[in-house]
């Protein structure tokens, strides 16, 4: 089967769990990881895998405009900026896993990319925007979130500097793709890096203020939201049932990433390289479409 190739910029924690994460599409050929650290493990491990390994950045992508169709960014919120710039004088789709918010967000389980193929440039919000956005939309749905608020607390050892230099960005875009995606009024959005050993699982709370309270709707809408999720990020779920009190619904996610690079600690990398695996495989698959037809 035809495929629609692609490369990664940034061979950090997040860009390198990616790389395994598309070895498995059956639409989607890694052909390079492109870094800015020579030595760094993800170029060492993209070398071993046999895929071509760059230390040039963007320019990488610049001098080889034939590497990929569809480019991964896994780098930082100040750096896409230009990057975005670049890839799109291209001609090339840019995925963006870091929290730049140029292009419009997604998140797999609530918003689907059918109907824009034409679009250069997709926002994949934030690792917390991910395992928590489709719950406040799952509500939304049913009840009407006015307030929606996420804390999401992640294992330090998972958080690597792009990670850490993204804190501010987190924040806002996460709060930003509860309101657009998740359809809250208002939203607002924290993140806790926890130091613990050994470390632990990502886990998530939300906080949703609704206008129309309807516990049995809402806990069917919130249970039919997590199995979406789990069927491209398996180790998602429900702490506990939902939590009701007045108009406020309080409920509790868990992930346990699949291990692919970092350990099951770090679903905050999973769901992240997960969610944006799937969003460039449903472009792949217009792209491919859109080629049978010429």
């Amino acid at each position: 089967m035809e495929k629609i190739k692609a490369a990664i910029i940034g061979s950090g924690n997040i860009g390198t769990d990616l790389m395994y994460k598309l070895e498995r599409s059956d639409v989607i050929e890694l052909t390079a990881v492109i870094g800015i650290e020579p030595e760094s493990d993800g170029l060492k491990r993209a070398k071993e895998r046999g895929y071509q390994a760059f230390s040039t950045g963007i320019q990488a992508i610049i001098d080889h405009p034939e590497l990929a169709d569809i480019v991964f960014d896994a780098t930082s919120a100040k750096a896409h900026i230009h990057h975005a710039e670049v890839l799109k004088s291209l001609g090339k789709l840019a995925i963006d896993l870091t929290p730049a918010a140029i292009g419009p967000f997604f998140s797999p389980a609530v918003n689907s990319n059918a109907d824009s193929k034409d679009l250069d440039n997709v926002n994949m919000i934030t690792c917390g925007g991910q395992a928590t956005i489709p719950i406040v939309n799952a509500i939304n749905k049913v009840a009407d979130v006015t307030y929606g608020e996420i804390v999401a607390t992640i294992s330090s050892l998972s958080a690597g500097p792009g990670t850490r230099a993204n804190i501010d960005e987190f924040t806002l875009t996460t709060r930003k793709g509860i309101e657009d995606v998740g359809g809250a009024d208002t939203g607002k959005a924290l993140i806790i890096l926890n130091p613990a050993d050994p470390p632990i699982l990502m886990r998530d709370t939300i906080y949703c203020e609704v206008r129309n309270m309807n516990e049995e709707a809402i806990t069917k809408s919130i249970s039919d939201m997590v199995e979406k999720v789990k069927e491209y990020v398996p180790g998602y779920r429900l702490k506990q049932p939902p939590l009701f009190e007045g108009n406020v619904v309080t409920v509790f996610v868990e992930v346990e990433g699949a291990g692919d690079y970092f350990p099951a600690y770090a679903g905050n990398l999973d769901i992240m390289t997960a969610a944006a695996t799937r969003v460039a495989e449903d472009f792949a698959r217009n792209m491919l479409e859109k080629k049978s037809l010429i």
